[in-house]
């Protein structure tokens, strides 16, 4: 790769690390209205929140092959927009089982732009030497602020899908075109398939590493408008706001994250904001006062905030060959957790409450501080940019 075509790549991926999440971001915010409008219980919903998982883990792995047969530019401009369609459709179900089928078609549309951007900003860190993960995640992180903070302005729910839309998925075929190849991202086969015997063991542990933390992540981000909505008992209220602190301070964890791998290293990163987020979580299960659970999600979304770059980067140094395959693997598992757990916990509220649900996320954060020294500083992205 060019050298003076670094600082383009660099900044195209980030900008479409911040167009992929909007309207993600924009239905998160809106599910406690969503809720309302379709009078849905929490089980309801629980059931409803499948359908993503239920399409998106199979679509990973088909979307690594895709990827490494086609490259991920092409794949990011024909589904990135297609991604961003398909949420409109969102705040025009009727039903629990329509809101089920159309959040499964956002699952399968997800899936490729997930790996491919991810594989890209993987590909540019190797082949350029340089520290970016943390912040293209940083850039990931303040597209779904964005996205959540769009539903305060005076539009109705479609009006704000729709601008979302439309921003996410013109910008995304504008940014995919212009962004420079890396390394052989033309057509080729892809690699042979592994048997589970033959994956890396560094790669299983990262993956339980990434599922524990990512499971706190998905719960958050799709519960927080809804927990702080019942304590302050105002489901039409201003109760996303739980949701733009949450990614606002994901997205800070995020941007410092590369200074802070840096200087700390991968593994103590990891410790430390890992340990933040069983701080934050706690301040929202224990009985604090409501004004708590805003810097309770503070606390926790910059303690999710390295988790999911320092696994990518991780495992797209384990190998050359099957890197699309290995970061589509850990995004399988790391998305199962981001996307499982929160209907899980749905159905856990629904039999005792909310709040108990959220603390039965506590002894996996705690497993996860222990797995951290699975991730290990990578050889070849060391100088930083």
């Amino acid at each position: 790769m060019d050298r003076q075509e670094i600082p383009r790549a660099t900044l195209l991926i980030m900008m479409i690390f911040v167009l992929q999440p909007l309207t993600i971001g924009g239905w998160l915010a809106l599910i406690p209205v969503i809720k309302a409008w379709l009078e849905l219980s929490k089980g309801e919903l629980a059931l409803a929140l499948m359908g993503m998982p239920l399409a998106l883990i199979p679509g990973l792995q088909i979307a690594g092959r895709a990827i490494a047969r086609f490259g991920p530019r092409r794949v990011l401009w024909t589904f990135m927009p297609l991604q961003a369609a398909s949420a409109v459709l969102l705040v025009l179900a009727d039903s629990g089982p329509q809101l089920f089928a159309v959040l499964m078609l956002l699952g399968a549309t997800t899936a490729f732009s997930e790996v491919a951007m991810n594989v890209y900003a993987g590909r540019l860190e190797k082949s350029a030497g340089v520290l970016i993960m943390n912040r293209c995640h940083g850039f990931w992180a303040a597209g779904l602020m964005i996205g959540s903070a769009a539903v305060l302005m005076p539009l109705t729910p479609l009006e704000v899908m729709l601008t979302l839309t439309l921003v996410a998925g013109v910008g995304a075929i504008a940014v995919a075109l212009a962004m420079p190849k890396l390394g052989e991202d033309d057509l080729g086969a892809a690699p042979p398939r592994r048997k589970p015997s033959d994956l890396p063991r560094e790669l299983i542990f990262i993956g339980v590493f990434m599922f524990l933390v990512t499971l706190t992540e998905g719960v958050l981000a799709d519960w927080s408008a809804v927990y702080l909505a019942e304590r302050l008992n105002d489901p039409y209220g201003n109760a996303g706001i739980a949701v733009t602190v949450f990614s606002a301070f994901m997205a800070g964890g995020r941007f410092l994250g590369d200074w802070l791998k840096r200087h700390l290293g991968a593994v103590k990163l990891a410790r430390v904001t890992t340990v933040s987020a069983l701080v934050g979580l706690l301040m929202l299960v224990l009985p604090f006062p409501v004004w708590i659970t805003l810097p309770g999600f503070a606390c926790a979304g910059f303690g999710i905030s390295a988790a999911y770059p320092l696994g990518v980067s991780a495992v797209a140094a384990i190998d050359d060959r099957y890197e699309a395959s290995n970061i589509a693997i850990m995004a399988t598992v790391a998305l199962g957790g981001f996307l499982i757990g929160p209907p899980l916990i749905g159905f856990l509220s629904e039999v005792f409450s909310l709040r108990v649900a959220l603390a039965s996320l506590l002894p996996g954060l705690v497993v996860g501080v222990m797995l951290t020294r699975w991730l290990k500083p990578e050889s070849g992205a060391d100088s930083g940019q």
